[in-house]
């Protein structure tokens, strides 16, 4: 099923005639229509027609906000809505206002985060330029210090300047005193800012960790992808990209409980984990859902890797150790995608989607690699 039916955009009329840009020829009293656009107008209002067509074919009104989801879901400015209302459509079910509002109030997966990661930011930027001014402070005070000990010195060693002398060594040896005191406290915040600069480390770390199963989470999967598209195109190497989702997960956790179901996310996440390296990035992209990047290895290969994987968790049968009753049969289905084949990483994404939603539908617990209209570039298949 595809986002809208160009069928559904009548010339003159939808959208377009809405907005008195339909292509019927309208010839009056006053004469005939005005001569045809200039040609640069053409990708304006083609991309009107395909907004048109997503609303006709979804039912929705022409709205403020009707017109902004339909520009954003066709143009790839959200990807998160795109793949939402893909996977919508994939399982036959219905576009509406409702449940456009219900997905759009949800909080955005990674909006916390990225927050966090802002703030981060801005923290150690902060504690960078305090600890530059504590070791500037530093040194500053132990070169005084050094100075002035040893004018103090000079001072103590004249005997026959008087009291004057004396006073102004007494003075300068207290000085002495709390420059020595201001230069312990300075060591001291050194001291303080790096361990407070390892412990934003250790933040930042926990930002782009999946907790329960100790996999990189969404965020920085999507880091690592673009840096990977980047540097297997400038090298020439072979990228490809794996949907894989637990069958039936949903059945374990209402049978066992939520409890169980995490444990059962942790194997899963064990076992694909086996084959993470440098050239293999395994992250959890959410819920049940794990995403694998397969560096210089194409879509065959990593089918082979991860069928291997596949089949090694279908044959071990796992026992619910708070109740003793068996899990049964835990398996996973996948689909994977020839990034490059696909055009860019968005696109690559919502081929192994799809390669995933089709293993699903030909009975899950397997492998499947997605076809030419899959992999079909975005911009091709608008």
């Amino acid at each position: 099923m595809t986002a809208h039916d160009p069928s559904l955009t009548r010339s003159g009329g939808g959208l377009l005639g809405w907005l008195g840009l339909g292509a019927r020829r309208i010839e009056d009293e006053q004469g005939p229509a005005p001569p045809q656009r200039d040609r640069r107008e053409a990708p304006r209002h083609r991309q009107l027609e395909e907004i048109g067509s997503f609303l006709s074919y979804h039912q929705l009104e022409v709205s403020a906000n009707t017109l902004t989801i339909a520009w954003n879901y066709l143009s790839g400015a959200d990807p998160q809505l795109a793949r939402l209302i893909d996977r919508q459509m994939q399982a036959r079910k219905p576009v509406t206002l409702e449940w456009l509002d219900e997905v759009l109030a949800r909080p955005g997966e990674t909006d916390e985060i990225e927050m966090l990661t802002r703030l981060m930011a801005r923290l150690e930027t902060s504690i960078d330029e305090f600890g530059k001014t504590s070791r500037d402070a530093h040194k500053a005070t132990s070169e005084y210090h050094s100075a002035l000990e040893e004018h103090v010195t000079e001072l103590e060693q004249v005997t026959r300047a008087g009291e004057v002398i004396s006073e102004l060594a007494s003075i300068a040896r207290v000085m002495l005193k709390r420059t020595r005191g201001i230069e312990q406290q300075m060591l001291r915040s050194e001291a303080q800012t790096r361990a407070l600069k390892r412990r934003l480390d250790e933040a930042r770390r926990s930002a782009e960790e999946d907790h329960l199963t100790g996999l990189p989470n969404r965020r920085a999967f999507e880091a690592r992808f673009t840096a990977e598209f980047r540097d297997a195109r400038a090298a020439a190497e072979a990228l490809s990209v794996a949907f894989c989702d637990i069958d039936h997960f949903k059945k374990v956790n209402d049978t066992h409980g939520h409890d169980a179901g995490d444990r059962v996310l942790k194997v899963v996440a064990e076992c694909l984990a086996r084959i993470s390296g440098d050239r293999c990035h395994v992250a959890r992209h959410g819920g049940e859902e794990f995403v694998l990047l397969f560096r210089d290895c194409t879509a065959e290969q990593a089918l082979e890797k991860l069928d291997l994987l596949r089949e090694q968790l279908a044959e071990r049968r796992l026992v619910n150790r708070a109740t003793d009753v068996p899990f049964g049969q835990i398996t996973f289905s996948g689909g994977i995608a020839d990034v490059f084949a696909c055009g860019d990483p968005r696109s690559a994404l919502k081929a192994a989607d799809a390669a995933l939603y089709r293993a699903k539908q030909e009975g899950r617990n397997r492998i499947l690699i997605a076809g030419p209209n899959e992999t079909k570039p975005a911009a091709l298949a608008a």
